[in-house]
């Protein structure tokens, strides 16, 4: 039995529900998106993608934060709403990316055998800067998603994981459809 084609079914299974969940702004996409990271956080060890991997560990805590904002009850009428990224916030996500992106890269130069440090960090920084913009329900979420989406098909085809190459394509294109969709419900 190839563990590594069952994972990378399972997860692309739960992929799609995450995705179709996250683009209905359904509250039970933090519910599925605590399971999901275990399914590919052994998926990615197990193929040395080790940023990945460890950045599950994060989508899990991020999945309980996740739902306990989405339930926790708005403070003023504006919050808990889609709403677009604030002008004032973008410097302070740009440099937590950046920052995240230059730890995680030199974490995996210096203490791994990664053979993609360079995106496989990249598309880890993005994701957390990602998953906390989500949180927060703005829109911009999921352009970002649609970056980390690119690279991710590029590097599980270079690491021989086509199912979840697959995934990440449909990923793309479901980030744009959740772009639109988000853009027209802003403030509604």
């Amino acid at each position: 039995m190839d563990w590594s084609l069952i994972l990378q079914c399972v997860g692309t299974a739960l992929g799609l529900l995450y995705l179709w969940l996250e683009y209905k702004a359904n509250i039970w996409l933090w519910v599925v998106g605590a399971i999901m990271p275990v399914v590919h956080g052994v998926l990615y060890l197990t193929n040395g993608v080790y940023a990945d991997a460890a950045m599950q560990l994060y989508y899990v805590a991020a999945g309980i934060y996740g739902l306990m904002v989405w339930k926790s009850k708005p403070k003023k009428k504006s919050e808990g709403r889609i709403q677009h990224t604030p002008k004032e916030w973008i410097l302070n996500l740009v440099v937590l990316y950046a920052f995240f992106h230059a730890e995680l890269y030199i974490f995996l130069v210096e203490f791994t055998d990664s053979s993609v440090p360079f995106f496989d960090s990249m598309s880890t920084a993005l994701s957390i800067v990602a998953m906390w913009m989500l949180s927060r329900k703005l829109v911009e979420q999921w352009l970002v998603w649609l970056v980390v989406d690119m690279i991710s098909v590029g590097l599980y085809i270079y690491k021989g994981i086509p199912i979840t190459a697959g995934l990440y394509t449909l990923y793309c294109a479901l980030a744009v459809a959740g772009y639109v969709r988000w853009y027209r419900q802003v403030g509604k």
